[in-house]
């Protein structure tokens, strides 16, 4: 498998330096260079994605920039709700005018939503203007694909159902230079009966332990000073490896890399989070104190529904193990409302659960039925009108609950990493708590991507004012 890894890499490179030169030519002719765009929905895999996508494009030779009105328009697509779907058709119907305008102009989609085959045949169908398209597990092709539409000039489909390949040591264009995202696993097998993820991104393969240390250190002799380790479940790290390794094992090395400050990580599933992983993030200071642990029900039942194999009982027992071993933890969760057959009294129980961990931050989603998956074809979906009344009272439960725990922190001091230049008030600068809570305080951009003592003034809603010390 190495060896195929090796030669594919190798090969990619090729087709980089063959579109090289077709675009340098082309430039050369119409006298202007020619400019990218890449638009990302959905997870911070998909924006993991595009920051390899973006570094292929700039290899060959394209201009990234922030506008659509570009030679080149990549979507990166994501399928988790159907809003997702129509948003992206309503962004190819504007992308056909653009493309009218522009003869030199290519549209290519790719990521989960492609993975469907009623959105290809659609796309086939309704906007034979696309130029590539491409799915998940052949992210690495780009290159390749652009290589053979220009030979071709018609559209270019390649999709796999499912790979084992996992094709690393390509360019990248990280969109920050002081941290960073880095894949330790791609796909999932939990099947959750509601999500599509499974589907579309294929069974986990995890990346050898190796190869992850050498990238993070890479990383850092750049610069980086802080990692989120990425994976649709990253509790269930190492399983498939040739010599079986745990995330806390993975976890355990990564903390001892020398000039890494933070390690962050997501998703954790509630039902693979182990003893010896709670043990890791309590002893490395280097582990940021967030832990995003979707729950996605409070209701036992519904959870069964759902395949998430722990109940209520269970979710609240490992919260309260996290909070015994790792004071002050933030933690943020993943709920969803209106799945299948959910009662007012299944809904109770969420909010329960809500008031008595007292998330930091949850993000509340409204079900999405995404065919393919076992809930679509569930019995008793829930009217309209009566999952919207139960999603404003979970929202506003979980935004009181939010802002007393923003202000927790008030008066004390805290170590923050300075991300970005405040955009609303001038001299100031924005940066984030190892509990991912953002903090804005008097600076300047020579602070950015440093880590800085910061005392914390007052909270305001959902971030922080505060000031330096020495």
């Amino acid at each position: 498998m190495e060896q195929l890894i090796t030669n594919e890499t190798k090969q990619q490179y090729v087709y980089m330096d063959k579109c090289r030169e077709i675009i340098k030519k082309k430039a050369e002719l119409r006298k202007k260079p020619f400019t990218a765009n890449i638009k990302t929905f959905g997870c911070q895999m998909n924006a993991r994605d595009s920051e390899k996508l973006e570094g292929i494009l700039e290899n060959i030779g394209y201009e990234i920039v922030d506008s659509e009105d570009a030679d080149f328009v990549l979507y990166n697509t994501c399928t988790v709700r159907e809003n997702a779907n129509l948003k992206v058709y309503g962004r190819l119907g504007h992308l056909k005018k653009e493309k009218e305008k522009n003869p030199d102009m290519m549209i290519a989609l790719c990521g989960c939503m492609m993975q469907e085959e009623t959105v290809v045949e659609k796309i086939k169908e309704s906007y034979r203007f696309v130029d590539i398209i491409f799915g998940t597990h052949n992210i690495y092709k780009l290159a390749q694909l652009l290589y053979e539409r220009f030979q071709t000039e018609e559209m270019v489909i390649d999709l796999l159902k499912d790979t084992d390949k996992i094709v690393e040591d390509l360019p990248s264009d990280r969109k920050y230079s002081f941290k960073a995202g880095v894949n330790i696993m791609y796909g999932c097998n939990n099947f959750c009966s509601y999500c599509i993820v499974p589907y579309v991104r294929g069974r986990e393969r995890s990346r050898k332990p190796e190869d992850i240390i050498n990238e993070i250190k890479a990383l850092v002799e750049d610069g980086v000073v802080e990692v989120m380790l990425l994976g649709q479940n990253v509790n269930s790290y190492g399983k498939n490896l040739s010599t079986p390794m745990t995330f806390a094992q993975l976890l355990k090395e990564i903390t001892e890399i020398e000039g890494l400050e933070r390690i962050r990580f997501m998703t954790s599933h509630p039902k693979d989070l182990s003893d010896e992983l709670i043990e890791v993030m309590k002893s490395s200071p280097k582990i940021c104190n967030h832990l995003h642990l979707p729950m996605q029900s409070g209701s036992s039942r519904v959870l069964k529904e759902m395949n998430r194999h722990y109940t209520k009982e269970g979710y609240l027992a490992l919260v309260d193990k996290l909070k015994q071993s790792i004071p002050n933890l933030a933690l943020t969760t993943d709920i969803i409302v209106g799945f299948p057959g959910e009662t007012e009294e299944d809904f109770l129980d969420t909010l329960d659960v809500v008031k008595q961990v007292e998330f930091d931050n949850a993000y509340t989603f409204i079900y999405s039925k995404r065919t393919g998956t076992p809930a679509a074809t569930m019995e008793n979906q829930v009217p309209e009108d009566v999952v919207k009344e139960r999603f404003n009272r979970l929202l506003a439960e979980v935004q009181k609950i939010a802002a007393k725990k923003t202000g927790s922190l008030t008066g004390k001091v805290e170590t923050v990493l300075v991300e970005e230049k405040n955009s609303h008030e001038e001299g100031f600068v924005t940066g984030r708590l190892s509990n991912n809570s953002l903090v804005h305080f008097k600076g300047d951009s020579s602070l950015i991507g440093t880590i800085q003592t910061v005392a914390l003034d007052e909270a305001k809603g959902f971030y922080y004012i505060g000031h330096m010390v020495d």
